[in-house]
């Protein structure tokens, strides 16, 4: 019996994911990861950090002290003030070079893992999007 199906209409076979989660941590906890980048990026995006928290399903509070714990431990702000106190929350220019910097790493990092996966793995991976 024929198969209905032609080969060219079967979804391509699909292959393993590679997924990293990288971070930086002290003594007292996390200090910068993928986390506290998408957290950044909503502020950004949000112009508020109570919005950045709702969009990523976390409290106020929650946020705050994750962003206060990195400041601390770096010792400068990540976030600020906007001209008013209505206006919200923005990115300092260092919390705008940290999220900039660390997501450049953090893909160059993925893309090294991806070619050397090729060197050591008996299949092909794709990347996360």
């Amino acid at each position: 019996m024929r198969n209905p199906q032609s080969k060219k209409d079967q979804p391509a076979p699909v292959g393993p994911t590679m997924r990293m989660h990288l971070w930086f941590e002290t003594e007292e906890g996390v200090l910068f990861g993928l986390g506290r980048l998408q957290l950044i990026r909503q502020v950004e995006q949000c112009g508020s950090l109570k919005g950045a928290a709702e969009s990523l399903g976390m409290s106020y509070r929650g946020a705050w002290g994750k962003i206060k714990t990195t400041e601390e431990a770096l010792g400068k702000k990540l976030i600020e003030r906007a001209a008013s106190r209505r206006a919200g929350y923005r990115l300092t220019p260092f919390g705008s070079d940290l999220a900039k910097s660390f997501d450049e790493w953090y893909r160059e990092v993925e893309q090294f893992a991806l070619d050397k996966s090729l060197e050591y793995l008996p299949f092909s991976l794709k990347q996360y999007e």
